[in-house]
């Protein structure tokens, strides 16, 4: 990293930026380009998890490469001034890499999908009965992260 007092290696920071975001982005490898998709998802024990339709590119890349990249950030705030140089950004974000797999399992889906509810704020008073049809009709991707890091803005202090 060019800007290693930006970087962020507090993993509880990290953490936290992870169990916040509403986005993360997944980044796969299409033919040696790169195909990036945002999705809704949830975060717990160094994997993110995330739901979708049950083919289409995305499941089709994972299977034949299951490395991917992903990125999220807390927050990106534009800092606007008189000055149109002076602009900047306030922001916190991650980037990692790690191991897409396909999750099969009836219940392993489920607890996934409550990882997920969970991201956005469904506790305990919100009704988690999924429907059987609609979980065995998904697809539940986890992705296991091998590597991240994380960097902020210099001036995310001052937020």
């Amino acid at each position: 990293m060019r800007r290693k007092e930006q970087q962020i290696t507090d993993r509880n920071i990290i953490d936290k930026i992870l169990s916040n975001a509403e986005v993360v982005r997944l980044g796969f490898i299409d033919k040696g380009r790169p195909y990036i998709v945002p999705f809704n998802y949830g975060y717990s024990d160094n994997c993110i998890y995330i739901h979708c339709a049950p083919e289409g590119r995305k499941i089709d890349l994972i299977k034949e490469n299951p490395l991917v990249c992903i990125e999220a950030e807390q927050t990106a705030e534009i800092e606007r001034y008189e000055k149109a140089c002076q602009w900047g950004t306030i922001y916190r974000s991650v980037i990692g890499w790690g191991m897409a797999e396909i999750i099969t399992d009836y219940q392993m889906k489920r607890d996934a999908l409550d990882i997920i509810m969970s991201h956005y704020g469904a506790g305990e008073t919100h009704n988690l009965d999924y429907d059987k049809r609609k979980v065995d009709n998904m697809s539940v991707i986890k992705v296991v992260i091998t590597e991240i890091t994380g960097k902020q803005s210099g001036n995310w202090e001052e937020r």
